[in-house]
């Protein structure tokens, strides 16, 4: 038999209250009414204004004697883009959330959100909970049914006009710099203060701090002993509190505004609206150097040795092969020689080593080839003793000290040369940037002219060559001040080696990691008694018995 259809039918049953009570407890049957007002700007101006709109919405409430004050919430000076930034605003959420609240007033959509998508994520999650957002300007009630439309049409007008405002701002800023104007955060820059003119000055105490970390990272000390070091001498920080980290230190290493520079726009911020990003910039935007902008606490061609000593610790080759995890080693400040003393038979670093036999331990150093392949590759290379390779190391220092009437003639003879580098050779630097500035406005006119004339291989050309020679200039810039940071380093350790010969003692008694990281450049090993000290940065090679 055919099966019937059934008809169906259905009842509709009107709801008969709001979908979810609010949870809180009330007082009484008066709805309990929030206020949210927020300003731009910290202006005096402002600030009046969120003064105003707090009385108005107080006043406002507190006569209806339908509603009850359940507070009024206010941001100021905080941006409108941003949920994440707006304190005041996310506590009168999360009490709607606990049922405290029945309704909110506010001004307008652009003073409730200008982030259309926050601003109805927000709008929807209280609606859900049957809690109404009065909107005074546009007299709109997020309650009725076309609401949504509306508030998604005003906030993409308060988004468009935030957005709008930071494309204005952007060309101001970016002509700030090319003035050369650099900000400072003096309460998170160690060693400046901000002068009675406005501009930075240095501050004698904090300045110390920085010269103090600069020394002791060239003197050989990791991130983490300088780290140590400043704790325990109860030194604060810029901030003025004792919570240093490696990363602080790192940055303070790596500041150019220390030698009175600046660089702006190193970092950048992906988009104004919803989720702010801020990036490094790798070449993305111009970046603008500021040459001699404020005084300087750390010498130039001190901050350019740190570079290069930042440089030759990330480079540095792992030293055993077999338990090395990484192809690039792992600086170790503790002991100097674990960087300069070198087997002269294959060329390998050696290793300290701690022996224990009868109960007594003694320290010697090892090649390191020695110890993970025996005598495949190295047949020859002597173990050791610490105490005899110190004094060896000690008497080779003497020996220098005390040839230093010869010797100094030469260190000023190179510290002359390195100081004039290249004088009477070349392009110098000045000129390169002229001619950069000049190659950077003929490449603007024959753009425009090519943009006339679409059809021109002629002008096409010209471009094309100007453009070769522009980066041809760049490189050559690139190397001029590599060589000028070069002849700066070279200049600093000649007279530091000055200093040195005329404070040099007659004779050192103790060995010392810091002496000797500073003044040898290597040590070589030639037999079980024989090791071979080569002064840096000198021609000077002096061959030493262990004893």
């Amino acid at each position: 038999m055919p099966q019937e259809t059934l008809e169906r039918r259905v009842r509709v049953i009107p709801a008969t209250r709001p979908a979810i009570r609010p949870s809180g407890p009330r007082r009484s049957g008066k709805q309990r009414v929030a206020a949210y007002c927020r300003v731009s700007t910290d202006s005096e101006e402002q600030l009046n204004s969120y003064a105003a709109q707090m009385n108005y919405y107080t006043q406002k409430i507190e006569e209806n004697p339908d509603w009850e004050m359940a507070g009024v919430f206010a941001d100021e000076g905080i941006t409108g883009t941003s949920l994440k930034k707006r304190a005041e605003f996310n506590r009168m959420i999360a009490a709607c959330k606990r049922g405290r609240i029945d309704m909110i007033l506010t001004k307008s959509a652009s003073r409730f959100a200008r982030n259309t998508v926050d601003c109805l994520k927000v709008i929807r999650e209280l609606k859900a909970r049957g809690i109404a957002v009065i909107f005074e300007k546009e007299n709109i009630n997020t309650l009725t049914e076309s609401s949504e439309f509306l508030i998604t049409l005003f906030s993409s007008f308060s988004q468009a006009e935030s957005e709008s405002m930071s494309l204005n701002i952007i060309p101001g800023v970016r002509q700030s710099m090319k003035e050369g104007n650099v900000p400072f955060q003096y309460s998170r820059t160690l060693g400046y203060r901000k002068g009675p003119d406005g501009k930075p000055e240095i501050d004698s105490e904090e300045a110390e701090t920085v010269r103090l970390i600069y020394t002791r990272y060239l003197e050989g000390h990791s991130l983490g002993d300088i780290q140590r070091e400043l704790v325990e001498k109860n030194i604060p920080t810029a901030e003025g509190i004792q919570g240093w980290s490696r990363q602080v230190i790192q940055n303070i290493l790596t500041s150019e505004k220390y030698i009175g520079d600046g660089l702006r726009q190193k970092t950048y911020t992906t988009g104004p609206i919803g989720n702010k990003k801020v990036v490094k910039n790798n070449g993305e935007l111009p970046m603008y150097y500021t040459k001699d902008h404020h005084p300087a606490i750390i010498p130039r061609e001190i901050y350019y040795r740190v570079k290069e000593e930042m440089a030759r610790r990330a480079s540095k080759r792992k030293v055993m092969q077999k338990t090395g995890k990484t192809e690039q080693g792992k600086y170790s400040a503790k002991y100097a020689l674990s960087e300069l003393l070198i087997c002269g038979e294959c060329g390998t670093p050696y290793k300290r080593c701690t022996w224990a036999r009868n109960g007594k331990k003694r320290i010697v150093w090892r090649c390191v080839s020695r110890l993970e392949f025996g005598t495949q590759y190295c047949h020859n290379s002597p173990t050791l003793d610490e105490d005899r390779l110190h004094r060896a190391i000690v008497a080779a220092l003497n020996e220098y000290g005390a040839i230093r009437a010869e010797i100094k003639a030469d260190v000023l003879e190179l510290a002359e040369l390195a100081q004039s580098g290249s004088e009477g050779g070349g392009v110098s630097l000045p000129e390169l940037r002229r001619r950069l500035e000049a190659l950077t406005v003929e490449q603007a006119r024959l753009l425009d002219q090519i943009l006339e004339d679409m059809g021109s291989e002629e002008l096409n050309t010209q471009l094309q060559a100007l453009a070769d020679e522009r980066q041809s200039v760049l490189d050559q810039i690139t190397a001029c001040q590599q060589d000028e940071e070069q002849r700066a380093i070279q200049a600093s350790r000649q007279r530091e080696m000055e200093e040195w010969l005329d404070q040099q003692p007659m004779c050192f008694t103790e060995y010392d990691n810091t002496l000797t990281r500073r003044f040898v450049e290597q040590v070589t090993v030639v037999d079980a008694g024989t090791i071979q000290v080569k002064i840096r940065d000198t021609d000077v090679e002096i061959e030493q018995h262990l004893c």
